[in-house]
């Protein structure tokens, strides 16, 4: 029978040019530990949400970690892949799936938290390298983004996809422009998000058929959740 060795663990996890040091209990790498429990990184405590509602929303700023951890543990005893789309996150529970959009150029991306940090001031989230990548990350670094809560236990509870094709600061603008793909056979919205109308084609069940979509018909655009 496999013996369970509660110890602890101390985690070194690059952000930027930042160390950070994570202390927390958890169980024999492989085998997942309790992430609802409370801990300390330089002096500070911090508390993990057993729950969370979806469509919760935080802002602040992004980074992303790579090399220096692929292959090492993560905080909830899996092994960081700098090619899987998942994230740390200071409080968020394990699992939960976010969309992080990046407020500088509109573009998102979906992850699935399974690590703890970033803990500089200010940063909210760290992405793996592919994730931080997609969302140009990896030429400045840092940026402002939104999180929102979309799914739990790794699966995403967005209703479907959307390719978003133009944003306008008139609602005639992005009409004009939705009127202009639904005559060459799209099927578009307009959606008003903070300032701007944006036009988005519309009616994907996944992330991927988005994708393919957007390649097979050489369209500039952003894949958001419906």
């Amino acid at each position: 029978m496999r013996k369970v060795v509660l110890s602890f663990v101390l985690l070194l996890l690059f952000t930027g040019c930042t160390q950070r040091y994570v202390t927390e209990v958890y169980e024999t790498p492989g085998v997942k530990k309790s992430t609802q429990k409370a801990y300390s990184v330089n002096g500070s405590v911090y508390y993990p949400k057993s729950t969370v509602p979806l469509g919760w929303s935080q802002r602040g700023i992004a980074s992303w970690y790579g090399p220096n951890f692929h292959g090492k543990y993560t905080s909830n005893g899996e092994i960081y892949n700098m090619y899987a789309f998942t994230a740390a996150h200071k409080t968020l529970p394990m699992d939960t799936m976010v969309k992080v959009t990046n407020l500088n150029n509109g573009k998102s991306v979906i992850v699935r938290i399974n690590d703890r940090g970033p803990f500089v001031r200010g940063r909210i989230i760290d992405l793996s390298y592919v994730a931080g990548k997609q969302i140009g990350l990896d030429r400045t670094g840092t940026a402002p983004v939104k999180i929102t809560v979309i799914g739990f236990k790794g699966k995403n509870y967005v209703t479907g996809y959307m390719i978003q094709i133009g944003a306008f600061l008139r609602k005639g603008g992005a009409e004009f422009t939705a009127k202009k793909y639904r005559d060459l056979g799209y099927n578009t919205k307009v959606l008003k998000r903070g300032d701007f109308y944006k036009v988005f084609i519309v009616g994907f069940k996944s992330y991927s058929d988005a994708k393919r979509f957007k390649l097979s018909h050489k369209l500039n655009g952003f894949i958001v959740g419906d």
